[in-house]
């Protein structure tokens, strides 16, 4: 791993708790719901960009499997296929369905 991708990864891992926040906010990220790679790559992606840090497909693919790795070992993911998981979080608990109609 070079040196700017291990300074991205860092950075990713520090900010854990943000980039969780940040994956909420841009996608439907909830307690027990399906999460998947694409989402979490292009999520990165997103995230750094804010950071005013860019990153190419195959970087942000190369950080995602790594992040992935982390969020299975702390248990927020459980492994469902190699394409997603099954985000276990009870922060993300949601309280009242989405559209009351």
């Amino acid at each position: 791993m070079n040196k700017k991708k291990s300074k991205h990864l860092e950075l990713l891992r520090n900010e854990n708790d943000s980039l969780l926040a940040f994956l909420k906010a841009k996608f439907p990220m909830f307690h027990k719901s399906n999460f998947f790679f694409r989402d979490l790559q292009y999520g990165i992606r997103s995230f750094l960009e804010k950071k005013d840090i860019t990153v190419g497909y195959t970087e942000a693919d190369d950080l995602a499997k790594i992040i992935a790795e982390d969020l299975e070992t702390k248990g927020i993911f459980i492994k469902v296929n190699n394409h997603g998981w099954t985000l276990n979080h009870p922060e993300f608990v949601t309280v009242e369905p989405g559209d009351p109609f």
